[in-house]
């Protein structure tokens, strides 16, 4: 049979073969390499951050491992902490009085050893600000597993189709490469040579060829990504870089509980419970993604996950895998501040068709919805309005802040009841801690899963205990931030104290004395010459240091008057105010147009407007212009920036002014909050005995009369009961 191709062909093509396969091989192990290279990052990160933590070991804690080291003297030449000793080489503890070689010797041992326990209880951290060479290289590292890895799995695939096919057929091929062996080659090797060749020609030519020469290529640019390219990456997606690293290193990130303390029943459904996320525009978190097994398996739930922590998401996630699974019909109820944030972020996170059932046109909107499907948002004050066929069923209700229908005796729980009634599955989500108000707790419940509310109810003695929460968990489940979002970058709170200048001192000592409580508050702020305002001259400043780090800012005050002279403090920086009087739409855009100004940008907002229902991470530097009432109010605020996918470290600033109810306040406040951070969460709805009260700012009103009456020399009668504190801001 003569050789339809040329004995050089062959080897061409059997060289061909060899090095595409040992290539597609080299670039698995490639890929296989970025992996060890996150560990080891991840390694170097932690190590870098354990001195840090043995800061707070005292060197004491060394003679407990080995008993007759001299740990005393240590303390006395000035070693002490454990990590003062890590710190130390060999020689420089020697050299201290009374430890031998062998005593230094044995110390450091025992101090690695320390060092290399904590290191594996150190959580990973990555910020835009902390570009040190140890997190330069696991932000590098894993950018490039993550642009390799998808080539190498197309790689990993071709070798499985094509490998082994292709190598007998090589074996076959190879006598045509060689004159001497197809010179006594049979009938039967030649036509398999020629089949062979055929073969290898037409994989070549077609998806192996192909597809494995484009895969080596893809790969060999990844070798390539600078530092720069990664940290753009990350700031652009973090939330992809941290599902990474929880892939490759579960526990790095401080979420080694990989089930979120679901008991191991329930977690086993839930694992295995199906999600189909196609036409959902964004990437869920490892512990997002088990929320929304859990409201998928469990059809009717309370989730209360802490603020900051994306119930948003999770609910419109829950919905999009209902939509591919048949479902049609949505219904979301929210207060009206956040309405239009919904239709956004529906339309932002996913295909679902979205329309807002509200104003004097909801008639017609909820009978567009009725009629194509979708999405459909409404407000609690509208649903005593939609009332749709009894023979009508939906999919899934979605109740947005769902501690506003606590009350079973209110209209707007019973309108929302009603409309539940016709919803094969119900989502309620809140933020606020309910583990402190049982009862409600038990109420909202009990609107999703009765039989099992009052099996629980004979246990609401115990509803701090675990066997409590055990209990509840298939109806009602919170995760808190400091469990599931430790990578969050570090927060910097810091208190801005400023000396009143002559001018506005006498006008807020003026105020004091004559009992009116709003100026008294606004201290600083009730100047009209900015230039003679401290806490003005400070924010100012605050901003400047903000625009030259490349920094957005959110400035928070309970007064209109105090924004308006901000907006004029800082001109064209501004964008706002956000007060109760701008509708949600126009909220919206504004914190649109602020996500788009450059650094050194300012939003402003008032406290209780712009502090709830949006997602402002763009911003990193966060003032409050004066002490709130309540430590909610100020942690709602905070929470505007200091959530999921903030990759900067946040900056927050409370100004305040020394000798003034700002001190008082801020005294009482501070003791309110270890409180509220026991038992209660950000949410809006805190609990009242964690407000200032009216008596309580009486209280300091009168103390600050007594201090201007004694540092004046003129004696202070006690004043008679002042005008109730009103709610309402100063205009």
């Amino acid at each position: 049979m003569a050789r339809p191709f040329s004995g050089r062909q062959a080897k061409t093509l059997l060289a061909d073969h060899r090095q595409l396969a040992e290539r597609l091989k080299d670039g698995l192990a490639a890929v296989e390499a970025c992996r060890e290279q996150i560990l080891a990052a991840c390694g170097e990160l932690a190590a870098r951050d354990v001195p840090d933590v043995l800061q707070g070991v005292p060197v004491e804690e060394l003679g407990r491992e080995k008993p007759g080291l001299r740990v005393k003297v240590l303390r006395e030449a000035g070693y002490e902490t454990v990590a003062d000793v890590l710190r130390a080489d060999v020689r420089r503890l020697a050299a201290v009085n009374g430890v031998s070689p062998e005593g230094a010797q044995s110390l450091k041992t025992i101090a690695a050893a320390y060092a290399a326990r904590a290191s594996q209880g150190v959580k990973i951290k990555l910020s835009t600000d902390d570009r040190s060479p140890e997190a330069t290289r696991l932000v590098q590292a894993v950018y490039c597993y993550q642009q390799a890895k998808p080539h190498a799995e197309e790689g990993e695939r071709l070798l499985a189709v094509y490998a082994e096919p292709a190598a007998a057929a090589a074996a076959d091929l190879e006598p045509a490469a060689s004159g001497f062996k197809w010179a006594f080659a049979g009938e039967d090797k030649r036509r398999k040579a020629a089949d062979a060749y055929d073969y290898l020609d037409a994989i070549f030519k077609g998806e192996y060829g192909v597809n494995g020469s484009a895969v080596i290529r893809a790969l060999k640019d990844v070798s390539r990504i600078g530092f720069t390219t990664a940290w753009k990456a990350f700031a652009e997606n973090p939330v992809a870089f941290y599902n990474t690293l929880e892939e490759v290193n579960p526990a790095v990130l401080g979420n080694a509980d990989a089930v979120y303390g679901l008991p191991e029943d329930l977690a086993a459904a839930v694992q295995n419970e199906p999600f189909y996320p196609e036409g959902l525009n964004c990437t869920l978190r490892r512990y997002q993604e088990w929320g929304v097994k859990y409201v998928l398996h469990q059809k009717k739930v309370l989730l209360g996950d802490e603020m900051g922590l994306g119930k948003t998401v999770q609910a419109i996630a829950v919905m999009v895998s209902l939509r591919n699974t048949g479902a049609t019909h949505f219904l979301v109820v929210c207060p009206a501040s956040v309405l239009t944030n919904w239709c956004r972020e529906v339309q932002k996170m996913s295909d679902l068709p979205v329309i807002a059932i509200h104003g004097d046109n909801r008639d017609g909107e909820f009978a567009q919805w009725l009629e194509s499907g979708g999405v459909g948002v409404t407000t609690y004050e509208t649903t005593g309005f939609l009332k749709p066929d009894k023979a009508f069923r939906y999919s899934l209700l979605v109740v947005d802040e769902a501690h506003y229908i606590k009350n079973p005796d209110a209209q707007r729980t019973q309108n929302v009841v009603r409309i539940g009634e016709q919803a094969e599955r119900m989502l309620y989500m809140t933020g606020t801690a309910l583990e402190n108000r049982v009862d409600e707790m038990l109420s909202l419940m009990g609107r999703l899963q009765p039989e099992l509310t009052e099996s629980a109810r004979s246990m609401a003695f115990l509803s701090t205990a675990p066997q409590f929460r055990e209990k509840i968990v298939p109806v009602y489940y919170r995760r808190k931030r400091d469990d599931v979002l430790t990578e969050l970058p570090e927060k910097t709170e810091t208190k801005e104290w400023c000396t009143l200048l002559p001018e506005e001192e006498r006008l807020y000592e003026q105020a004091v004395l004559s009992d009116n409580y709003t100026e008294s508050r606004r201290v600083s702020w009730n100047i009209d010459d900015l230039s003679k305002s401290a806490k003005a001259i400070r924010l100012k400043e605050i901003v400047e240091e903000a625009a030259e780090d490349g920094r957005k800012v959110l400035v928070f005050s309970f007064f209109l008057d105090t924004l308006d002279k901000v907006m004029r403090l800082l001109g064209e920086r501004c964008v706002g105010p956000i007060t109760g009087a701008v509708p949600p739409a126009r909220r919206q855009e504004l914190v649109d147009e602020f996500e788009k100004a450059p650094a050194g940008s300012v939003l402003v907002a008032q406290i209780q407007s712009g502090g709830t229902g949006l997602n402002i991470q763009s911003a990193n530097v966060v003032v409050i212009c004066e002490p709130q009432f309540k430590p909610s109010i100020e942690n709602q605020a905070i929470s505007r920036a200091y959530r999921m996918g903030q990759t900067r470290r946040v900056l927050v600033y409370r100004l305040l002014a020394d000798d003034t109810v700002d001190e008082r306040l801020t005294e009482m406040l501070e003791s309110k909050q270890a409180v509220f951070d026991a038992f209660a969460d950000e949410s809006v709805a805190g609990d009242k005995t964690l407000e200032l009260d009216e008596k309580s700012f009486t209280d300091i009103m009168q103390q600050e009369k007594t201090r201007i009456g004694q540092k004046n020399g003129a004696p202070v009668e006690t004043a008679p009961a002042p005008a109730p504190v009103s709610p309402t801001p100063s205009v």
